[in-house]
């Protein structure tokens, strides 16, 4: 039997609204992500917390964010889009709620375990949006377009939140920040819907199926790839932008606040302008994705290795360097779910994506915490006691990090080319061409 062609055409107007609507929630995710990172010295003085306890707040949003990706993508191809994207806007808006009215380290640290539980259910049901209403040979491109759209809501927290927090104080801010939620839900409500296909029904997938689409996934190394490219590229943007980059800057660098903000914004325009560029390179040249992704982290470390053997404090030029290098890691990071793509079907894309999803946040989540240890162990005195060294010992801890995500970037690159070439020497060969082999 002939199937049905798609009610609404790919990449058409209803699509282009479909994403509108969804996207808007994952700018939503994004800033209630980062707000807690220009509030990082607020909260300590709100809650009476040290560096380590301040660390935790963020290292417990991303690990249950880390811990929920693979559930979430088994959820995905259960449940569809629509139906996460509504839970994950309803938990957000309930918890940061809670977080604008919480006045004790415990209830401060379950209101961001429920942030982080209804951002991780976000980023993969959209990609899933795009891979449905979009040609493949515009997804890349709309997948970059996602994240640089992404980052007006790290562009909120580090202006417009400032400033509320200063004027009108904490609870009144997250309470704004919280409605916001209210009205995106009905937007999704009313607007989104899984696919473009009239007869498209959700498979009744039972658990073990699940299960064996998730082990499949796990087991094919362009999957373990997308994880790993993720891993490298997104951590040293999430970490600064999220919790340390402010600090790092006012207290270690002796900038100013208003400097600070200019910088983390300036992040953000650094994303905006990278994203379509890297979107184009990923679909003119398929084959040197992961040399990309490589080249990305080596010029992130280069630069801040500069920073970190700098005497003394940096200088603002090469601060400005730093923030823009390190920003172009979280497009970056992208490349690995067009990776997952690649190699996965698309039955199990959902799986793929969780798995590549949970790499960057398991490196932020290391990352975060083992900064805040580090602070509480050579600046005990606290945050004012922060100085250039102190931070200087902090932040060389990513060294560790990218370390592990190259060699390992090196290893399942080698095996994915090794795999397709020979399992599919015509595959291989189109892709060494330029050519999209996507399912």
């Amino acid at each position: 039997m002939t199937r049905p062609a798609p009610q609404f055409p790919l990449g058409g107007r209803r699509a282009w609204v479909v994403y509108a609507a969804s996207v808007s929630v994952y700018v939503l995710a994004v800033f209630h992500r980062s707000s807690l990172g220009v509030a990082g010295l607020l909260a300590s003085e709100r809650f009476d917390i040290a560096a380590t306890q301040l660390s935790v707040f963020t290292m417990v949003q991303l690990l249950v964010y880390a811990a929920m990706q693979i559930p979430v993508g088994a959820l995905l191809d259960r449940f569809g889009s629509k139906r996460l994207l509504l839970s994950g806007v309803t938990l957000m808006t309930l918890a940061q709620l809670g977080f604008a009215y919480a006045d004790s380290f415990a209830l401060g640290i379950v209101a961001r375990v429920f942030v982080g539980i209804g951002d991780a259910m976000i980023f993969i049901p959209l990609l899933r949006i795009v891979a449905l209403w979009f040609p493949p040979l515009r997804i890349p491109m709309v997948s970059q377009i996602t994240g640089l759209l992404g980052q007006l809501g790290a562009l909120v927290a580090a202006t417009p939140l400032v400033y509320a927090l200063h004027t009108w104080g904490w609870t009144p801010s997250y309470r704004l920040a919280a409605l916001f939620g209210a009205v995106l839900g009905v937007i999704v409500l009313v607007v989104v819907r899984d696919s473009p296909n009239p007869d498209h029904e959700l498979d009744q997938i039972k658990i073990r199926a699940l299960a064996r689409s998730v082990r499949a996934a796990w087991r094919t190394p362009g999957t373990r790839l997308g994880l790993w490219s993720h891993f490298s590229a997104q951590f040293g943007a999430t970490v600064f932008a999220l919790l340390w980059g402010y600090p790092f800057l006012v207290a270690g660098q002796g900038l100013s606040p208003s400097t600070a903000g200019t910088l983390l914004m300036l992040m953000t325009v650094t994303t905006v302008v990278s994203s379509p560029l890297i979107g184009g390179f990923v679909t003119k040249y398929p084959f040197s994705r992961s040399t990309l992704i490589l080249g990305i982290v080596f010029a992130i470390m280069t630069v801040w290795a500069v920073v970190l053997l700098w005497p003394g404090r940096a200088p603002l030029p090469l601060l400005v360097a730093l923030v823009v290098v390190t920003a172009v890691g979280g497009p970056g990071s992208l490349v690995g779910f067009d990776l997952a793509r690649t190699f996965n079907p698309p039955t199990r894309l959902g799986s793929a994506t969780g798995i590549v999803n949970v790499g960057g946040f398991l490196a932020s989540l290391s990352t975060v915490t083992l900064i805040g240890i580090i602070l509480d162990r050579v600046a005990p005195g606290g945050p004012t006691t922060y100085d250039v060294d102190t931070f200087r010992a902090a932040m060389s801890v990513q060294y560790l990090v990218w370390g592990a995500g190259v060699v390992q970037i090196l290893r399942y690159r080698r095996k994915t080319r090794r795999g397709l070439r020979e399992s599919d020497p015509e595959a291989y060969a189109a892709l060494r061409s330029g050519e999209s082999i996507t399912p």
